[in-house]
């Protein structure tokens, strides 16, 4: 539910079900998205009718950014967390102002013994750090902790999980700056074993030196990893690492923003992929002989879902005729989706749009799909395994 510049037809729909409390009950998953809420009395409304007429939500889903009186509504975002008797998942995606009690209500709340799965998805752990432990160990049987892209996993928050008597079942790790390098090894030693979804963004030039060590470190603790995506393989650790987790790999993203880095990743890749994968999406600037390369060196592998979005510096450089040799004769992967661009260039060329390709395609056992409806993410994974 998302209340933006459309107040009026936010405050029409709850007054319509608040004046109908029959029609809306037995909710089973929840999102409350408010990106921006200058008046909050329909809201604390509709979370009063929240709280007394659902209480066996399963799923729930907090997106709060921007409140004027944040202290309003707190009492009954917490009561609403407390009220549930069934609630399996929660995922805060919320202002550090409530993030606090929204947390804490987790230990005061009916759900020990049900939630199990929490997601931190862009959160700052700094205004919870003093609750983490206390919070974590009132759950009982909590099998899945997702961290996507949160700020302050420094010693505070490391020193905290390690006090969580119960295991700390870290199933998603996703980051972009490498600030706290000792204090991410700590957390590794701790939970690295349950890791399965692991994504490495770019950062800065200054933090190349902890992005090694890093990656040397997911390589000593974390052994299960099932979905790997990175922005910048520049290091050679990135191919050891998806040679060493080649018996549970199953999806691989590498997008990349760096011009220089394509040779190298086509020229690496190929021979430490795994016989099989249920998915690969490479979105890099194509040069034909390398892309030849790779297709040779990898042609041991089986791929269910294929996506390659060629980034075009050249007009000519059309790689489709080495994907229907390599590729489609030889019917190595289920599906296909190709999508060709410029840089700057919103604008892009589906193989999905051609009719003849898609058919001759079709007569070698591939499908072709739209680049769009193939692409997956590890965060858009997340979540639907969660629902």
């Amino acid at each position: 539910m998302s209340r933006n510049i459309h107040f009026t037809c936010f405050d029409n729909t709850m007054e319509l079900v608040l004046q109908n409390p029959h029609f809306t009950y037995n909710i089973k998953n929840f999102t409350l998205r408010i990106f921006h809420a200058p008046n909050v009395t329909n809201i604390i409304s509709f979370l009063k009718f929240l709280c007394s007429n659902c209480n066996l939500i399963t799923s729930l889903h907090f997106s709060l950014s921007s409140i004027n009186d944040f202290s309003a509504i707190r009492k009954y975002l917490s009561q609403m967390i407390i009220s549930q008797h069934n609630l399996k998942i929660v995922s805060f995606g919320t202002s550090i102002d409530i993030l606090y009690h929204l947390f804490l209500s987790l230990k005061n709340s009916n759900c020990s013994n049900t939630l199990n799965t929490i997601i931190f998805d862009s959160i700052d752990f700094r205004n919870v750090i003093t609750v983490l432990q206390e919070v974590f160990d009132q759950l009982n049987v909590l099998e899945s902790i997702h961290i996507l892209y949160c700020d302050s996993l420094n010693s505070d928050f490391v020193q905290q999980i390690i006090k969580v008597i119960k295991p700390f079942k870290l199933r998603s790790l996703c980051i972009k700056d490498i600030l706290y390098i000792e204090s991410l090894q700590l957390l590794l030693q701790k939970c690295g074993d349950y890791l399965e979804n692991f994504e490495f963004g770019s950062e800065c030039e200054e933090y190349e030196g902890s992005r090694q060590q890093f990656l040397e470190l997911i390589m000593k603790y974390c052994t299960k990893i099932k979905r790997f995506t990175t922005e910048n393989p520049d290091d050679i650790n990135i191919y050891l690492l998806i040679e060493n987790i080649g018996q549970t790999i199953n999806c691989l993203t590498i997008d990349i923003y760096y011009d220089d880095l394509d040779s190298n990743v086509l020229q690496n890749l190929g021979q430490v992929l795994p016989s099989k994968l249920e998915y690969l999406h490479l979105s890099l600037s194509f040069n034909s002989s390398d892309f030849e390369i790779f297709l040779k060196n990898s042609q041991n592998t089986f791929i269910r879902k294929l996506i390659i979005n060629n980034v075009m510096q050249d007009e000519g450089e059309s790689i489709l005729f080495y994907i229907k040799e390599y590729i489609m004769r030889k019917e190595r992967v289920k599906y296909l989706a190709f999508s060709e661009c410029f840089p700057y260039d919103d604008t892009a060329r589906e193989l999905f749009s051609l009719e003849d390709e898609v058919n001759e395609f079709r007569l070698h056992n591939v499908i072709v799909q739209r680049y769009d409806d193939l692409c997956i993410s590890i965060h858009g994974i997340i979540y639907d395994l969660n629902v």
